[in-house]
C-alpha cells in the first residue's frame, strides 16, 4: 500500500535555517516562576503536550511541566500504531472506528507524515480460530470502507502469497489471510515533535520537574509547587487554570486537591519485546487469540516489535516492568502465528510495558472502552485520563473546547476558539522522507563524513526537514557525524541536537527516546558514558 504524502519542498543543506536552542533548566525555572499562565499542564504524556499544542496554538500563556522525561512513561511504551481499531468492529463501534480512521489518516497524511508511515496487516485465519475467512474477509473490508478506501481494499489472500511477504508467518493448518492497512511510527519520537510544537507556539516547558504540592486562592487550584529533580532547586508555578495530565498518575495529583476525591481510573499493564529479525518482513502480522484479543508481530525500526498484554495492574506505575511471565506469554502468543526460529529469547533485545488509563469500573480490561474522561475537581482542577494515541490531535481539541465552556475560567484576551484554528496544522520538520534522505546523501558538504543510505533514511523519517540541522552539526564536527553503534543507523551529532533542541538531560533521554539505542539493545556502558559527557557538555 503506497503513502498518500505529497511531496513537500525541501531546501539544500546551506540553505535550511537552524533553529535556535532552547532556553536553560535555570532559566526555564525563573521563567516558570516569574510569569503568570492561564494554564498549567501537569504530565508530559501525549494527552498534555497535545492540550499544552492546541492551548498555547490559541493564544493562551501555557507551561507544561512533567517529573519525568516527555512521553517517559505509557506516551513511549506503546504498539507504535496509528490505527483505526479493528477488534472494535466486534463489538459493533462503528461510529468510533471511523473517528480514529479520520484522525489516523489527519496524521499520517498532513499533520505529520515524515513521522508516520503506512503498513500492511495481515490476519491469519487458523483451523480452530476464534473467527472464521468469511467473517474476516468482511471485516477487513468493513474496515477499509470506514477509511473510505484510502488504504486500498480489506481482501483475503492465499496463504501462499502471504508467506512470500512474510517468511516466517506460520502457515499450517492456515485457511486464509485477511488484509488491511493501517499506520505505524515511533511513539517517542511523535511526542518529542509536538513538544517542540508547543514551544514554538509559545509554551514554556520543563521535564525532569516534580510537583510536590498545589497552590490554593480561596479553595481553587492555581498553581502547582515544584522541585527540580536534577538540580534539586524548588520553585512554583502560578496559573488561572491547572490540567493534571499525569495518565497513570492522574488519581495521585487528584488526592492533592482533595484528599477524600474516590479513585476514577484503572490501570490495565501492556507488556511488549523488541527482537532481531531473522529475515524480511513486509507486512506486519495481527493474530486474533480469542474473541476480543488480537495480538501484533510489527516491522518496526529495522527489528520485531511483539505483543501487547492487557492485565489489570495495581501498585506504584513507576514499578511497571516486564516479567518473566509476560515474556512467555508474548511469545507463546506469538506462536500461533510466528516460526519457533523468530522467536528465539536469544533475539530479545529490550522488552518495555505501560499502562493504560481505563475508565474505573468492573470487568475484563481488554472490554474496557478506551476512551477519554475529562472531569473537575473540587478545587477547579481539571484531571483527564485514558485515550489512545491515534486521537491525540483530536483529544487536545476536545480539551480545549472544555476550557472554553468552564464558568469562572477567563482565557485571556488574546484566546482564540480552537474552532477558528486550522484543524490539520502540521507538526515541525513536515517533509516527504524520501526527499530528504536524497538531499542528505546528495548534499553533502565536503569534506564531511559520508552519511550512510541508513543513516539518511533514519534521520529523515524521525526528524523529517529538521534533519539537515543534524547534517550541519556532523558537517562542522566529523566526529558527530560518526555512527554511535556500527549496528544503529544513529550518529553522535543526534545527541548534541537531543541536548540543544530536544530538552535531553540524562543519558536514557537520548538512548530510549530521543534515538533507537536502547531498543536495539546497543546501550551499553561506554556509549551512556559518552552520550552522558556531550549531554554535561564534555
Amino acid at each position: 500500500m503506497t503513502s498518500q504524502t505529497t511531496l513537500q519542498s525541501v531546501p539544500a543543506l546551506g540553505t535550511h535555517p537552524a533553529s535556535g536552542s532552547h532556553p536553560s533548566r535555570a532559566q526555564t525555572r525563573e521563567q516558570l516562576s516569574k510569569a503568570s499562565y492561564d494554564l498549567l499542564v501537569i504530565g508530559g504524556g501525549i494527552l498534555g503536550i497535545s492540550t499544552a499544542w492546541h492551548a498555547a496554538q490559541s493564544g493562551l500563556r501555557v507551561a507544561l511541566v512533567d517529573a519525568g522525561d516527555f512521553a517517559g512513561a505509557t506516551s513511549s511504551a506503546s504498539s507504535k500504531l496509528l490505527h483505526g481499531g479493528l477488534r472494535y468492529l466486534q463489538t459493533g463501534a462503528v461510529k468510533l472506528v471511523a473517528e480514529n480512521h479520520f484522525e489516523r489518516r489527519a496524521v499520517s497524511r498532513q499533520v505529520a507524515p515524515h513521522l508516520a508511515n503506512p503498513l500492511t496487516f495481515y490476519l491469519p485465519v487458523y483451523k480452530g480460530g476464534p473467527h472464521g475467512a468469511a467473517k474476516l474477509g468482511a471485516g477487513v473490508f468493513a474496515y477499509s470502507a470506514l477509511s473510505a478506501f484510502g488504504d486500498g481494499v480489506g481482501h483475503l489472500l492465499s496463504p501462499a502469497k502471504a508467506a512470500q511477504d512474510v517468511p516466517e508467518l506460520r502457515t499450517e493448518n492456515l485457511r486464509a489471510v485477511a488484509v488491511y492497512g493501517d499506520d505505524q511510527m515511533n511513539d517517542a519520537r511523535m511526542a518529542l515533535m509536538t513538544v517542540r510544537a508547543a514551544a514554538e507556539s509559545g509554551a514554556v516547558v520543563l521535564n525532569h520537574a516534580e510537583v510536590t504540592g498545589l497552590r490554593f486562592t480561596k479553595g481553587r487550584v492555581t498553581g502547582a509547587d515544584l522541585k527540580d529533580r536534577l538540580s534539586g532547586d524548588e520553585f512554583g508555578v502560578s496559573a488561572r487554570l491547572v490540567l493534571n495530565a499525569t495518565g497513570p498518575w492522574v488519581d495521585h495529583l487528584r488526592a492533592m486537591e482533595d484528599p477524600n476525591a474516590a479513585p476514577s481510573i484503572r490501570l490495565s499493564k501492556g507488556a511488549h519485546l523488541v527482537l532481531k529479525r531473522t529475515a524480511p518482513w513486509k507486512a506486519a502480522l495481527a493474530t486474533p487469540i480469542d474473541k476480543y484479543r488480537i495480538t501484533f508481530a510489527l516491522p518496526w525500526e529495522d527489528m520485531l516489535l511483539l505483543g501487547t498484554t492487557d492485565e489489570e495492574f495495581e501498585g506504584d506505575p513507576a514499578d511497571v516492568a516486564v516479567n518473566d511471565r509476560d515474556i512467555a506469554q508474548i511469545l507463546d502468543e506469538a506462536a500461533f502465528s510466528v516460526r519457533d526460529q523468530q522467536l528465539d529469547r536469544d533475539l530479545i533485545t529490550y522488552a518495555f510495558a505501560g499502562l493504560r488509563v481505563l475508565p474505573g469500573g468492573p470487568g475484563a480490561t481488554a472490554k474496557a472502552k478506551r476512551e477519554t474522561v475529562v472531569t473537575e475537581g473540587r478545587g477547579g482542577m481539571l484531571s483527564v485520563a485514558g485515550g489512545k494515541w491515534t486521537t491525540f490531535r483530536h483529544i487536545g481539541r476536545t480539551i480545549m473546547k472544555k476550557l472554553e465552556t468552564l464558568p469562572g475560567h477567563p482565557l485571556g484576551d488574546d484566546f482564540e476558539p480552537i474552532a477558528s484554528l486550522p484543524k490539520k496544522l502540521p507538526l515541525p520538520g513536515i517533509a516527504n522522507p524520501r526527499a530528504v534522505a536524497h538531499r542528505l546523501l546528495t548534499d553533502r558538504p565536503a569534506p564531511g563524513p559520508r552519511m550512510g543510505a541508513d543513516t539518511a533514511r533514519h534521520l529523515a523519517t524521525h526528524y523529517g526537514s529538521l534533519a539537515f540541522d543534524i547534517a550541519r552539526i556532523a558537517n562542522d564536527d566529523p566526529e558527530l557525524g560518526e555512527r554511535v553503534h556500527p549496528d544503529a543507523p544513529e550518529i553522535w551529532a543526534q545527541v548534541v541536537y537531543a541536548r540543544d533542541h530536544e530538552w535531553a538531560e540524562t543519558a536514557d533521554d537520548v538512548l530510549r527516546r530521543r534515538t533507537t539505542l536502547t531498543i536495539r539493545g546497543l546501550a551499553s556502558d561506554d556509549v551512556r558514558a559518552k552520550v552522558q559527557g556531550l549531554l554535561d557538555g564534555k
